[in-house]
């Protein structure tokens, strides 16, 4: 009876973050509500919900070797605290962290108006061109950045150089799909590859060579239909909205976009030189950026100098975001912890036999739920080996199926907000291409697959990891 009370709250909660719009509820309120929920009551049930015969006996041996005599129900407490929920938030925390760190890098550049360096490049009138121009831009902008930011400044950029609202709206559809296409391919361009790198699931170079092509290709396919009814050139607005602060030099922009960039592709490089976690190699880049920001403030008159301030900064972070990220991920874990996430991958299994297919159903479906709690559920269901087939086409198919709904990626929503995008409107004229273009990057990544299929080096990678492993503990004893 409690199972069915946690998995009913969960959809319900689930539920209610889809149609955040129409309620007026924020979904970071339900997330943290559900989370906090779920775990409370696998707690209250913990006598019902997890038979002692779940409880690993090394844990029980630890336990033992401590001098402990625990009764079933202290012993299950117990297991929950420190062997499921501790674990659990550390590395939920090592997301988190790693989340900010970037926001704040971001946000840096921006302050500093580095982005403006690359967008104040851009001058043609085509609108052909000027489509495949922006498109491309934010496609591997979002892979070195991430494509909630990729897709803010973008859109931004549109209103200086579009004036006509049924245009410029066009092309914040296309620059949802560019931003998300170019978020699936870099472990740092979304989230939800994130969040599949630092569960070890992905490694950086792996997965850059895998969906590489496959992101091009959910690009270039709703670039190449729209080229064909495209025509003439976009009115520039007659005057220019927004100017450059002008107290900031123009090596100060230089300097925090070169900054920013080479942080940012730092992380991935620390992480194979160190093997710490990823949220590490951030916070150093971002420290190494913040002290240099207070060197240069000094020349800064006041009114900059507060602007540009980290500080300052910092307060831009999207909080909501991130305690939506915990809440999500707090509720997920209490599914995997109570093993309704086994369940329902072994039941999966045997109605989809076909793990590419299953990949695909949840690229559809965080068009309408989010798709960082798909992902974290993916995650706790399934333990293929790390880079097998299921885990990039998962990554690409995550990042990249949101866009067929304006709500179903960060990116989307954040192009709604900034332009005022109607959902039905988006459905008309941007979700069929986007799903086009879905559909041919997954047809790029199976013919990929057919032709250098991988997953039986990383089955026999998997298996020399395993027995250099079991070699090691046998000469440990």
């Amino acid at each position: 009876m409690l199972l069915a009370s946690i998995v009913l709250l969960f959809v319900i909660g689930y539920l209610v973050i889809a149609l955040e719009h129409p309620l007026h509820i924020d979904k970071a309120a339900t997330a943290l509500f559900i989370g906090a929920s779920c775990w409370a009551l696998y707690v209250l049930g913990v006598d019902t919900l997890l038979p002692q015969d779940r409880i690993p006996e090394t844990f029980r041996a630890e336990v033992a070797a401590h001098g402990h005599e625990l009764s079933p129900h202290e012993m299950a407490m117990h297991f929950v605290s420190e062997g499921q929920f501790l674990p659990l938030i550390g590395e939920i925390a090592y997301i988190l962290f790693f989340l900010m760190g970037a926001m704040t890098i971001v946000e840096l550049v921006d302050a500093y108006e580095g982005f403006s360096i690359i967008t104040d490049r851009i001058t043609t009138r085509n609108k052909v061109k000027l489509m495949w121009t922006v498109c491309l831009l934010t496609f591997f902008l979002s892979a070195v950045l991430d494509n909630l930011t990729t897709t803010i400044v973008m859109v931004s950029l549109m209103k200086k150089l579009i004036a006509n609202r049924d245009t410029r709206l066009y092309f914040c559809g296309l620059i949802v799909i560019a931003a998300n296409a170019g978020g699936a391919w870099t472990v740092i361009g979304d989230v939800t590859t994130t969040m599949l790198w630092i569960g070890d699931k992905i490694s950086t170079v792996e997965v850059m060579k895998s969906l590489l092509l496959p992101s091009l290709a959910c690009l270039a396919v709703p670039l190449a239909v729209s080229s064909l009814f495209l025509k003439g050139e976009v009115d520039r607005p007659s005057s220019k909205s927004g100017s450059h602060d002008k107290t900031l030099e123009p090596w100060h922009s230089q300097l925090f976009l070169i900054l920013g960039f080479s942080g940012l592709i730092f992380v991935p490089i620390f992480k194979s030189v160190t093997h710490l976690p990823p949220f590490l190699g951030m916070m150093f880049s971002l420290s190494i950026i913040w002290i240099v920001s207070e060197f240069v403030k000094h020349d800064l008159d006041d009114a900059t100098r507060s602007s540009t301030n980290v500080v300052t900064v910092l307060k831009k972070i999207d909080s909501a975001s991130i305690l939506f990220f915990l809440g999500i991920l707090l509720a997920v874990g209490s599914l995997q912890s109570t093993g309704v996430l086994r369940s329902l991958a072994a039941w999966l299994s045997d109605a989809v036999p076909n793990m590419q297919a299953v990949a695909m159903i949840i690229g559809l479906l965080s068009a309408v739920v989010d798709n960082v709690p798909l992902v974290a559920a993916g995650i706790g269901m399934y333990d293929y080996p790390k880079d097998s087939t299921f885990w990039l086409f998962l990554a690409y198919c995550a990042g990249t199926g949101g866009s067929c709904l304006i709500i179903g990626s960060a990116a989307g929503v954040a192009a709604m907000g900034l332009e005022k995008i109607d959902f039905i409107w988006y459905i008309k004229r941007v979700s069929l291409m986007a799903l086009v273009g879905y559909l041919g990057g997954a047809g790029v990544f199976m013919v990929q697959e057919r032709i250098m299929p991988h997953d039986q080096s990383v089955e026999v990678d998997h298996k020399i990891e395993q027995a250099a492993h079991e070699l090691e503990a046998e000469s440990h004893h």
